[in-house]
């Protein structure tokens, strides 16, 4: 098996594995690949009205945004809880998460890709898309 060589520490992903084994590196995924992989997990699971945003070029603070929907907190944690298995297990990291035992809320933060997962009132409580949609105005 050939080692990859990294140029840069931002590069690897370092884990170990579920029983607590040894570190092992991974590649960094890019962001077109997460965000691929979050396509098609919150398809898998019944997500609605999923929209995704390109957040490129107006913050840093990650590629892309994607917002879902499920009908019920358990559906909407049930979603969430199964694409952070997902993304461990594809990608050997595990993203960060907020709002996962309420289930009215759900952050996934992979780091370019930030995953809204909202029950229906609560999502058009907040309107979180028309805070971050472009809105045709140059």
């Amino acid at each position: 098996m050939e080692d990859k060589v990294l140029t840069s520490p931002a590069e690897a992903v370092v884990t170990a594995d579920d029983k607590g084994g040894p570190m092992t590196a991974h590649t960094k995924p890019t962001s077109d690949k997460l965000i691929a992989h979050v396509r098609s997990s919150l398809d898998d699971d019944k997500a609605e009205e999923v929209v995704q945003i390109d957040l490129r070029g107006q913050t840093e603070i990650g590629d892309y945004m994607v917002i879902a929907s499920g009908r019920s907190t358990r559906q909407v944690s049930a979603i969430a809880e199964k694409l952070v298995d997902s993304i461990k297990q594809e990608f050997g990291f595990t993203p960060k998460v907020e709002g996962r035992e309420s289930g009215d809320w759900v952050l996934v933060d992979t780091g370019d890709v930030i995953v809204h997962i909202f029950r229906p009132e609560v999502r058009e409580f907040y309107q979180l898309e028309k805070l971050w949609q472009p809105t045709g105005d140059s």
